[in-house]
């Protein structure tokens, strides 16, 4: 199978991930707070602002992961730490993290 057999695909689970499953996650382990941590998780992905310091801004070669500086193992290793605070900053801490994990599963899992 060639790379555009699985563009839609990846493309589908990558926007799935960003956005239902931070539902399930405030649903299942915030849900009198459900609506106010979905509201932060979608928030974290405003760490993709340091795409617009790239050139192209979008790569769908590139791993955004370890290239972009709010994607660095170094930010990484801050959003882990960020897990042993309570309150909104852990809920921030995971978002941040999924969303690691959401841009590592997007480049890695599907062929280029």
């Amino acid at each position: 199978m060639e790379y555009s057999d699985f563009a839609f695909f990846r493309t589908f689970v990558h926007y799935f991930l960003h956005f239902v499953v931070p539902v399930c996650i405030a649903l299942i382990f915030y849900r009198k707070t459900w609506k106010k941590t979905y509201l932060i998780l979608l928030g974290t992905m405003l760490v993709d602002m340091d795409h617009l310091f790239a050139n192209p801004v979008f790569d769908p070669n590139r791993a955004s992961v370890g290239f972009h500086f709010l994607h660095s193992y170094y930010a990484i290793a801050v959003y882990f730490l960020m897990l042993f605070f309570k309150g909104n900053i852990r809920i921030v801490a995971i978002g941040l993290l999924f969303h690691m994990l959401t841009d590592l599963q997007d480049f890695y899992w599907w062929p280029h």
